[in-house]
């Protein structure tokens, strides 16, 4: 007997902190979301040293009266369900009742509240009722929270850098605002804005706040509906790519969720449209019975459990993939015919430059729209209507001069090509296929991993105009933290405004044409990890860098730049394989081809 005993309430309230007081950003997250169920048109955010000294938030909501202020303080007390009925059809973002008790309890908290008639002023330290009066104040709630975790200790042990928190908070901030575009979002911290929006109810609007203009005028509206859900929302152009899902922002009848399954299927209705590993940013809002979804799943609220699932997953794809496609390119009533058009020869020239091949057609799976004619294949077609011979440019130069031979690479012969593709080249024990593409990616990623490790001594091109980058105000963050990384490797970022960077010079081996686009995955990979680790950040350059500049499938080299292209292969280091791990040349032997024409019988 005694070995069980009941807790007291404050022990009680502590422990249940645990479960939704991980840091800063969980107290933004609970009090943002009573004000936007309190019918908020405006919310205000003040942080001091990331929340961790002060967490300020302001809403112009329906308030509350003295009785119901002391009284949101207990644990389980909520204003939004009755009975158990009402946790099957769950419409407010709030309801779990033990918010406020528990970041009372590991905090000082001030309220301030009026419901329009009689205002209160209430005051707590630790879960404790200090001080309560009748106060003085315009509709709304005010409410400070201050000391996050005084009375635990432990927990501040566990709290990142200020910025690493600041930027939790930024994201979901972020996120409230994507959802919700008809409420005025400020956040600010230690007295700088770093977000702000209009309250326009236009998510354009709040996609400009958050990532810039430019970036907003690319992202391509969608909207589709079955008799149980309604999808809406906004994605990006297949230019506009990210390194990972975190840019996808989910909200389930506005509320923000993390679903794996959900993710992984706006990727998907990117297929064919998107480069391996990138993702798209998108805001995707579903909207259905909330008997069809169950949020009460854990003390966060952002797992959710959908019912009909396959068929959400379904009609997310065909929509988006729709918009995408529709997007990219121009949808045409009537297929046109091929018009027969004379090139000068400064347009042949042009023609090659831009990869220009016939191709002979390949059955693919037919798409749900109207397949259009892009610029380029009308290009082709004229080509096709009106053939003329055309000599390729001399585009391949050495890279590799004065490096030693692989004794095991064989000695070759070119044959010819095939498709503009691959190299046909022979020996005394059968031919060889090589992909010329991968050849050029070993070539070149030998080179520039050596001249990505002589970062520090590198000889540098200014720029005439410099090059400009923009970021949400959590990745421009992060980035100020890893600057000297970047510069490590020959990208010198400077601060440009509250989230924007230039680049004014750049190391002078950059592959021409693709500066902007090298220095924003070099970004991106920083963005993308914990920390920077510069000896991965130069392999990920050097591989990015010589898959950009090498000879790309469909472009015809004349038999002397396959030579050369293969005595280079031949100098390289691994000459079997390009840097992603693909192979780079098939043997075919002799033996084999005479066995597959019968030849021989054995």
């Amino acid at each position: 007997m005694g070995k069980i005993r009941l807790m007291d309430e404050p022990l009680s309230n502590k422990i249940a902190a645990g479960e939704v007081v991980e840091r800063p950003t969980s107290v933004v997250k609970e009090l943002v979301e009573n004000a936007i169920d309190a019918g908020s048109g405006t919310v205000e955010v003040l942080l001091e040293e990331a929340g961790l000294t002060s967490i300020h938030i302001i809403d112009n909501g329906a308030g509350m009266d003295r009785e119901d202020a002391l009284l949101s303080f207990s644990r389980h007390a909520t204003s939004k369900i009755a009975n158990e009925h009402d946790l099957f059809r769950i419409r407010t973002l709030g309801f779990r009742g033990e918010a406020l008790a528990s970041i009372a309890s590991v905090s000082k908290v001030t309220l301030q509240t009026s419901d329009g008639v009689n205002g209160t002023f209430v005051n707590l330290e630790g879960g404790r009722l200090v001080e309560s009066r009748p106060n003085a104040l315009r509709q709304g709630t005010d409410i400070k929270v201050e000391q996050l975790f005084f009375n635990t200790p432990a927990r501040l042990k566990y709290m990142k850098t200020l910025q690493t928190e600041l930027g939790h908070t930024i994201d979901l901030m972020n996120r409230f605002a994507l959802s919700y575009p008809a409420v005025a979002f400020k956040l600010v911290h230690d007295g700088k804005t770093i977000l702000q929006t209009s309250g326009s109810g236009e998510i354009r609007r709040v996609l400009a706040d958050i990532y810039g203009v430019a970036i907003a005028k690319k992202m391509i509206p969608f909207e589709g509906e079955t008799q149980d859900y309604k999808v809406s929302g906004f994605t990006s152009l297949p230019e506009i790519t990210r390194a990972n899902k975190n840019y996808i922002s989910l909200f389930v009848n506005g509320r923000w969720v993390k679903h794996y399954a959900i993710a992984t299927t706006v990727h998907r209705a990117y297929h064919t449209f998107l480069p391996l590993e990138r993702q798209p940013i998108a805001v995707l809002n579903i909207e259905g019975d909330p008997y069809l979804t169950d949020v009460n799943v854990h003390p966060s609220k952002q797992q959710i459990r959908l019912s009909k699932e396959k068929e959400l997953m379904e009609l997310i794809h065909q929509t988006i993939r729709q918009a995408v496609g529709a997007a990219v390119r121009a949808p045409v009533i009537e297929e046109p015919k091929p018009k027969k058009t004379t090139f000068s020869p400064s347009s042949q020239l042009d023609l090659w430059k831009t990869s220009v091949t016939v191709k002979e057609p390949q059955a693919a799976e037919k798409p749900p729209y109207s397949s259009p004619v892009t610029e380029q294949e009308e290009l082709e077609a004229a080509a096709q209507a009106d053939p003329e011979p055309i000599s390729p440019p001399q585009e391949y130069s050495s890279a590799v001069e004065g490096m030693e031979e692989s004794p095991q690479f064989p000695e070759l012969e070119v044959v010819g090509q095939i498709h503009g593709t691959y190299i046909v080249a022979q020996s005394s024990d059968g031919f060889y296929l090589v992909d010329q593409h991968a050849a050029q990616e070993r070539i070149k990623y030998e080179y520039f991993r050596e001249k990505v490790g002589q970062a520090d001594a590198m000889e540098r091109q200014p720029l005439l105009l410099p090059l400009t980058f923009h970021y949400s105000r959590d990745e421009a963050l992060r980035l100020q933290d890893n600057l000297a990384s970047l510069a490590e490797i020959g990208v010198f970022l400077e601060v440009f405004g509250d989230a924007s960077f230039i680049v004014r010079e750049h190391p002078t081996w950059f592959p021409k044409g693709f500066e902007q686009e090298i220095v924003e995955e070099l970004i991106e990979q920083i963005l993308n990890g914990n920390r920077a680790d510069v000896k991965k950040l130069r392999e990920d350059a050097a591989i990015m860098m010589s898959c950009k500049r090498s000879i790309k499938a469909n472009h015809y080299l004349q038999k002397q730049d396959m030579e050369q292209l293969l005595a280079d292969l031949k100098r390289a280091e691994q000459p079997f394989t390009c840097p992603h791990g693909r192979p780079v040349i098939i043997h075919f032997r002799t033996y084999d081809v005479e066995k597959m024409f019968k030849r021989i019988m054995n």
